[in-house]
């Protein structure tokens, strides 16, 4: 087939067509060179904020809300209005972040080269044994979309060049005596309530509905209504798990494995050490003198731990009797690692050992002998390790083939899954994220979404789900993007909208309730008719758990009842439902003050700073925005 094109393509019709396709690229590129279009979503004292830059953050944000909320986040992501105030909140930080970053270039806050890479190698994220290990750290930036190590230094700097300005704010906010007790005043107060809950749900009987008003809505909200674009898709799948389990790995291949590999299996004599050192400082023969003073105390009986708890001038180990715990050669120098691997018998003492910190006299505590494991030990875990191992070997191979066999068959999955002898499988209902695994991976869904597999209908390329999975897929089915029919969805509406109307009555009736109780009127007769009644609740605390919270928090809004006032307004519950509520007293707990309030308070303070200083930045700062629609996900 591919010998087929390559003659195909020395035709002088194909010369021809491949010049008019050259020639149109040069004039698209020269146009592209010519017309600047701008793509900024927003400019802030004349530095644009990019389309790009809007979109990475707007996933980003995205991920992390869908992430957190689930399924919720889904509903509420089929509201438009919710949706737009989303995007609109992630521009505004993105100028919050924009204002800032001029601030510290105008204020010279600035991050060095030096401080930019201890940082990076003091990061646990980048250390393997507490070491940092530049193959971990080039793996885990580039997992994360910064496939040049500058990127993520320039991304850092500017992070930590945001975070010096703003502990800046943070680290000069303090708190008073005063205000910590007002504080503790606030928490600790109480207050008597009363309050009537009228419940909307009787109110839905009355209610009727025309289908103008259904429809009306059904045309008002048709985002919510929607069902997004989805995709099936069948796809072959090979993985190294797979290819282990029909490996069998025979006795012979694990013993000779063993033999071969047998310094790996085995544990290198230890030795404890515990030494005293005195320091060289400005004299070193003085420091030799004292070290054999040292060396003739031990030799006539004293105590070795005593001794280097007293005068070793490693005070840390001194406090512990001078021990190093297990030596491994190589971590002190070459001096010390020969006389330590001298002494033999546990309780020996070495003679004195010169390095660059000063004079050691060294102590072998313990002692391990060499010890090899046993093949039986570890023949379980070698057998998974030598079928994996080669496994490993064979899915190179494989997915070689796999990728070649569907790039030349892309009709069908059929011979590709036949010639790797894997099953053509059908991925449930798929969207642009969401998904489980595997489909969850970025590079699956732009593979599934791609116009290779949905328009084209061609087998995918080759995808690295991760080092040891692989896949190839084409479509199955696609279901466009599109709005449920009304009477698929007309009982839902109904529901919304007797839900909304009951409401409104019952809040109707609660505000004429509360007209009466405020001037006065006994309302007793009426909450009866509405199958409600006062209910008293003593001490109620500001965050208590014996009221609903709507209702506590309504308490603690109202104004303190003086000279026989009413105190009362209306409060919508989570369940739809009303209440009337009135404050009849207040009183504080004698509750002793929490040991981490000031800390609290100062934090809360530090964040309002912070807050008003960005505000503060916005004022007289030249700002404008342009219109945000739905961004597209970019994978």
């Amino acid at each position: 087939m591919l010998e087929d094109i390559r003659e195909k393509s020395q035709g002088l019709t194909a010369k021809i067509i491949l010049g008019l396709i050259i020639l149109t690229f040069a004039v698209a590129g020269v146009g592209s060179y010519t017309n600047s279009v701008d793509t900024s979503v927003a400019t802030v004292n004349g530095e644009a904020i990019s389309q790009q830059a809007f979109n990475k953050a707007y996933q980003a944000q995205r991920g992390r809300m869908a992430q957190q909320f689930g399924e919720m986040f889904d509903t509420l992501s089929n509201d438009a209005n919710y949706m737009a105030n989303f995007r609109q909140g992630v521009l505004d930080n993105l100028i919050n972040e924009k204002l800032i970053d001029q601030n510290s270039s105008a204020l010279a806050i600035r991050v060095s080269d030096l401080r930019l890479k201890e940082t990076i190698r003091e990061m646990p994220e980048f250390q393997v044994d507490g070491t940092f290990d530049n193959n971990r750290y080039l793996a885990i930036i580039n997992q994360a979309g910064f496939f040049q190590s500058s990127d993520f230094r320039d991304y850092l700097r500017v992070e930590m060049t945001r975070r010096q300005l703003s502990q800046a704010l943070v680290g000069s906010e303090f708190n008073l005596p005063y205000q910590e007790k007002l504080q503790l005043v606030l928490q600790n107060q109480t207050r008597d309530i009363r309050y009537a809950t009228i419940s909307a749900q009787q109110f839905k009987a009355a209610i009727e509905l025309t289908d103008e008003e259904i429809n009306s809505y059904y045309l008002a909200n048709q985002a919510r209504f929607e069902n997004k674009e989805q995709v099936k898709v069948d796809y072959i799948s090979l993985s190294v798990a797979d290819i282990a389990k029909d490996i069998n790995v025979t006795d012979e291949e694990l013993a000779k494995h063993y033999q071969e590999n047998i310094a790996s299996f085995t544990e290198t004599a230890q030795r404890r050490i515990s030494h005293i050192l005195i320091e060289f400082n400005d004299d070193e023969s003085l420091a030799k003198t004292q070290a054999q003073a040292v060396l003739s105390r031990l030799n006539q009986g004293e105590d070795f731990a005593v001794l280097a708890k007293e005068v070793s001038s490693d005070t840390f180990s001194g406090e512990n009797g001078g021990d190093l715990e297990w030596l491994e050669p190589g971590i002190m120098e070459e001096s010390f690692d020969e006389a330590a691997l001298a002494l033999v018998n546990i309780g020996e003492i070495s003679q004195l050992v010169k390095t660059s910190f000063g004079y050691h006299v060294l102590k072998l505590t313990d002692y391990k002998e060499e010890a090899v494991q046993d093949l039986a030990d570890v023949q379980a875990d070698l057998r998974i390790k030598l079928s994996n191992d080669q496994a490993q070997d064979k899915f190179f191979t494989l997915q070689q083939e796999m990728a070649r066999i569907s790039f030349e068959f892309p009709d069908s999955l059929e011979d590709a899954a036949s010639e790797v002898n894997v099953v053509i499988q059908t991925s449930p209902w798929l969207l642009r994220n969401g998904n489980s695994m595997p489909f969850d991976q970025a590079n699956v869904i732009e593979a599934a979404f791609s116009e290779m597999v949905l328009q084209d209908n061609m087998n995918s390329d080759l995808i690295e789900v991760n080092d040891s999975v692989v896949l190839v897929l084409r479509l199955n089915t696609l279901q466009e993007a599109n709005v449920k029919p009304l009477e698929e969805v007309k009982s839902q509406i109904k529901d919304i909208l007797v839900n909304q109307k009951s409401t409104e009555k019952a809040q109707q009736t609660v505000d004429s309730l509360l007209a009466d109780f405020n001037a006065g009127t006994d309302i007793s007769t009426q909450l009866a008719s509405l199958s409600a009644s006062f209910v008293s609740k003593a001490k109620v605390a500001r965050y208590s758990a014996e009221v609903d919270q709507s209702i506590s928090r309504a308490a603690f809004v109202l104004p303190h009842p003086v000279n026989g006032t009413i105190s009362a307004s209306s409060v919508a519950l989570s369940n739809g439902d009303l209440a009337l509520v009135e404050v009849t007293a207040i009183g504080v707990n004698e509750i002793a003050a929490n040991p981490n309030l000031a800390q609290q308070q100062t934090s809360q303070l530090a964040q309002s700073a912070y807050q008003s200083f960005v505000t503060s930045l916005k004022v007289g700062a030249k700002i404008s925005r342009k219109v945000l629609s739905e961004p597209v996900a970019s994978y």
